[in-house]
């Protein structure tokens, strides 16, 4: 059966589950307004206040940390060419900053992404731009390209981290990653804006323990479950079911076909349906945000065959206020998939 009509419920709960957080960061951050940020959308929002528990009720860094932000001149323009990077820049930057996203409707196939001019005039006006790389979102090496802005700094998160051009290109789902955009956003404001690199320090603390949780329920889960097998229809959320120590039985050969849009081979096909006919997995992962015939039908063998099914997305959809607050609701769905909800 899918989980996905839980979310509702898990969210109430998340509040109950992160208050401990959420009282670590009342000691140390205030709460006054925070500024403009990027909602999944791409649209900014007006600051708002919001109390340091509420912020981390909802998984996210707090609209008001303890240092207060120095008036150094109108806010900062800046990109994360994906949702959850452009969220991580308004989490850090609070009212330092006007945050853009482009790659943000959780209904498109970001592989199939087409920027505007309006896209380009963003990049042409940012001070500090995040890409993935990896192929993900290879337009904005033609939009950093088309305006020469000397002192704009671009994080590249795939040489950020090191990485060959091979890998999963979903590299957010990695735990280790966010914490070290967020290093890199955070030196890089300051850099920018030096007046006020105790507040983009500060509301980078912030953001690191709106991560917490998501750790834990990471190590909590891999103490319960590791080694218990799993199919995916792609390899979107890989990084982190390996953290937690899951077993993907799916073919290689099936999930790379369906990340590039192709028909998988016949023999794969089979080979995935037979891991739902014979009860071979506990789990399906499903990509929601991108879908075809072919996984349609692997989804509905699998809820034929009682197997949960958990969706995940390639960008933060529209119910969930943060990257943290979007992470945790998908952690709560595979824990009950798993049999611990």
């Amino acid at each position: 059966m899918s989980v996905d009509l839980l979310r509702l419920g898990r969210m109430m709960r998340m509040s109950a589950r992160l208050a401990p957080v959420a009282l670590v960061l009342s000691l140390i951050l205030a709460a006054c307004s925070g500024g403009a940020a990027s909602t999944p959308s791409g649209t900014t929002t007006a600051p708002t206040a919001t109390s340091a528990s509420t912020a981390a009720a909802s998984g996210g860094a707090s609209a008001g940390p303890a240092v207060s932000p120095v008036d150094s001149g109108p806010p900062i323009p800046v990109v994360g060419t994906e949702n959850f990077y452009a969220d991580l820049l308004s989490q850090i930057g609070g009212s330092r900053v006007t945050s853009t996203s482009f790659i943000n409707d959780p209904n498109a196939d970001p592989h199939e992404f087409e920027s505007s001019p309006s896209d380009a005039a963003a990049v042409a006006d940012a001070k500090l731009v995040i890409v993935n790389g990896l192929g993900y979102d290879d337009f904005m090496q033609k939009l950093l390209g088309a305006s020469n802005q000397p002192d704009r700094v671009v994080i590249d998160v795939q040489q950020l981290l090191g990485l060959a051009d091979d890998v999963n290109v979903h590299v957010w789902y990695d735990p280790a990653t966010m914490p070290k955009v967020a290093a890199a956003a955070t030196s890089a404001l300051s850099a920018i804006d030096p007046p006020n690199a105790a507040y983009f320090a500060a509301r980078e603390t912030a953001y690191l323990a709106a991560l917490a949780p998501i750790g834990q329920r990471i190590a909590d889960l891999k103490a319960k479950y590791t080694g218990t097998p799993i199919a995916f229809t792609e390899n979107v959320a890989g990084y982190l079911t390996g953290a937690i120590g899951l077993v993907v039985k799916t073919p290689v050969g099936f999930m790379k076909a369906i990340e590039e849009g192709t028909d998988p081979a016949p023999a794969d096909v089979a080979a995935e349906q037979d891991l739902f006919t014979t009860k071979a997995v506990k789990v399906l992962v499903y990509n929601s945000q991108v879908t075809s015939p072919t996984t349609q039908r692997i989804h509905d063998l699998a809820t034929a065959n009682a197997i949960p099914v958990v969706g995940v997305a390639e960008t933060i959809p529209a119910a969930y206020p943060t990257f943290q607050a979007w992470q945790l609701a998908q952690l709560d769905d595979l824990t009950t998939a798993l049999g611990g909800g």
